[in-house]
């Protein structure tokens, strides 16, 4: 049980010091453009996934709804999101990417990608695909561990 345990603590350790690091990394390129990583994530989704319920954009990106209100206001703001009213059911407000927010998107995504590409090169694209396989298999197995 003991080897189980600290094997568990060591996976633990490395495991979330690899993700700060590459995090630091995507952050700093994310800050270079003028944004936070939630407000690069939620502008991201729009981008890849076109207007979403504001309500449902906090659980794509893993934030409270009451945050991503004012992400979307600072978003607003900045020219590179706007609200829309559903045609269908006037409680549900849209948030879509603007025109701008297309161009600005488009101009910094693949540096973005280019810098994440270079955080990850300590391991091979075959390594990469196995950890990205074994990750998302450890990461559901915790997620129902959790109910």
């Amino acid at each position: 049980m003991a080897n189980d345990q600290a094997g568990s603590l060591d996976l633990y350790i490395a495991l979330s010091r690899a993700s700060q690091w590459v995090n630091a990394h995507a952050d700093r390129d994310i800050k270079g453009n003028g944004l936070n990583r939630t407000e690069f994530g939620v502008l991201e989704l729009l981008y890849h996934k076109g207007a979403q319920p504001i309500q449902q954009i906090g659980g794509k990106v893993l934030m409270s709804s009451g945050n991503i209100t004012y992400v979307v206001d600072k978003l607003e703001d900045k020219r590179l999101v706007k609200r829309r009213a559903s045609t269908e059911d006037r409680r549900l407000i849209f948030a879509e990417i603007t025109d701008e927010g297309r161009a600005f998107i488009e101009e910094v995504f693949p540096k973005h990608a280019d810098v994440i590409r270079k955080a990850v090169a300590g391991l091979t694209a075959e390594e990469q695909r196995e950890a990205s396989r074994l990750l998302k298999k450890l990461g559901k197995y915790a997620q129902e561990g959790f109910k």
